[in-house]
């Protein structure tokens, strides 16, 4: 392909892309295929000569498609929203088109320093302690991951590493495999799987501290584990505390774990992944309240701030204890600019070398939007949230089982897990609308996440109609 045709190719794509976003109601939201569908609609091999760009083209409908699960359809309600959005999907070409690998400044200046910049326009938006920032020469600072997952664990290797250096200086004959086997780490029992991932890769105990009635994590039952796992010799030396969790979008209670943290000298991160994004709006930033304790901080633009995946926003306090983990200064990599200060080589605050340049994202959709859209665009799906609420409280045989706060409900049939695990296999059965499911205790528990950036009140109205149908069926079924 040469430069006209790519010309002439990426208009066709781009109407391709915009046909698809625009249409996208109009397909089945979740795809009607069984394991392995795709294998025999393709050949066993890569082909020897060129295919033409129309036979492709032609194959996305034929191939693809039909086993697509379509995140954006304002239908789509399941997981936590992926986010979405044509400034952000533009810069992506763009990012494609430079196409460095940005491991170092030297590698790619602008992308270095667009990113520290970006993720301090981000923290200002969050009103993030300044010691989370870069600018004015401060010890903080910003980085893009690829995932809250790898956040986690970055902070969690960080952790483990200050930890087993600070005991070393005091006592050296320590060994790191005597400190490694007493080390433990803290989370909520709410916590996202990928904590607990996150402990058995750093290879340290991670121990779930039990939620209280509003699935959050408080001092006392934190500051219990403590003294228990002390008193048998353990080493407390990392919390997660959860703003937002996955399974009810709770928020564990950081103005008190905080402090806890602080007083027993262990690394607080704090992981916003979902619920992050709402903090740019005022009438949520107190949810944030309590970040001043953490020593790093987590959240998702690409899942609720239109910047398309992957872009996952971590800020330090001390870029050093990251540095520190992870700096290793092959010949072939370094620079003469690497130790002025000035500036910061990302390769050294991440598990991967290589990286996109994905401020590019962020810069498109912070200008093109503003400040003023996104708060908008956030406020609109937790004003759906509590419409959907709304109906399903109008309704008798229906319970909401934990307080909505944000985008996302979580409401159930009365009666039976039996019957509420039926009326999700009909739902996701019939594919008008897709839904998953958690566990809040013993209970099986629907979820109603408010997702598509083209999701309106018709939608919800839609989709609540379709749920009370089913759930009639679902009860006329049992009572035979």
């Amino acid at each position: 392909m040469n430069t006209s045709e790519f010309r002439r190719r990426g208009k066709e794509m781009v109407d391709y892309v915009a046909n698809y976003m625009e249409g996208i109601e109009g397909r089945q939201v979740y795809p009607d295929v069984e394991p392995g569908y795709l294998r025999p609609l393709i050949p066993d091999s890569a082909p020897q000569e060129p295919d033409t760009f129309e036979d492709i083209i032609n194959d996305i409908e034929k191939i693809i498609m039909p086993g697509v699960t379509h995140w954006h359809s304002p239908y789509f309600f399941a997981y936590f929203p992926t986010a979405s959005s044509y400034p952000a999907m533009l810069a992506d070409m763009l990012c494609g088109a430079i196409g460095c690998i940005g491991f170092s400044w030297a590698a790619s200046p602008a992308c270095t320093e667009l990113e520290t910049v970006m993720m301090d326009w981000l923290g200002k938006m969050l009103e993030l302690p300044k010691a989370f920032l870069t600018e004015k020469a401060g010890e903080g600072g910003g980085v893009i991951q690829g995932s809250a997952s790898e956040a986690t664990l970055v902070a969690l290797l960080a952790a483990r590493t200050k930890v087993i250096h600070r005991l070393q200086a005091a006592s050296p004959e320590l060994t790191q495999a005597a400190i490694m086997e007493k080390l433990v780490a803290y989370s909520s029992d709410q916590a996202h799987s990928s904590v607990e991932r996150a402990g058995l890769i750093g290879g340290v105990k991670l121990k779930a501290i039990p939620s209280d009635g509003n699935f959050a994590m408080r001092a006392s039952a934190l500051q219990e584990a403590l003294e228990r796992d002390r008193a048998a010799g353990l080493i407390p030396f990392f919390v997660v505390a959860t703003l937002g969790t996955t399974t009810c979008c709770s928020f564990d209670n950081l103005l008190e774990v905080g402090p806890i943290c602080n007083k027993e000298d262990m690394w607080l991160h704090v992981d916003a992944a979902y619920a992050g994004s709402a903090f740019i709006c005022p009438e949520f930033r107190h949810l944030l309240n309590g970040v001043e304790f953490a020593d790093s901080f987590n959240f998702n633009p690409h899942k609720w701030l239109l910047v398309n995946f992957d872009c996952s926003a971590m800020w330090v306090k001390k870029r050093s204890d990251l540095t520190g983990a992870f700096r290793l200064d092959p010949t072939y990599l370094k620079h003469s600019h690497q130790d002025s200060g000035l500036i910061t080589d990302y390769r050294h605050w991440q598990i991967p070398l290589g990286r996109r340049f994905r401020s590019l994202k962020m810069w498109f959709v912070f200008r093109m939007y503003g400040v003023k859209g996104l708060q908008a665009y956030i406020r609109k799906h937790v004003q759906l949230s509590h419409e959907f609420e709304s109906l399903v409280l109008q309704d008798p045989r229906f319970e909401i089982c934990a307080k909505v706060t944000l985008g996302l409900v979580c409401f159930r049939l009365k009666g039976s897990n039996k019957v509420n695990e039926a009326l999700l296999q009909r739902i996701n059965s019939a594919r008008k609308i897709h839904l998953v499911p958690c566990h809040l205790r013993d209970k099986f528990v629907l979820r109603f996440a408010i997702c598509s950036r083209t999701v309106e009140s018709a939608h919800v109205q839609r989709a609540w109609e379709h749920i009370k149908e089913l759930a009639a069926d679902v009860l006329r079924a049992e009572k035979e």
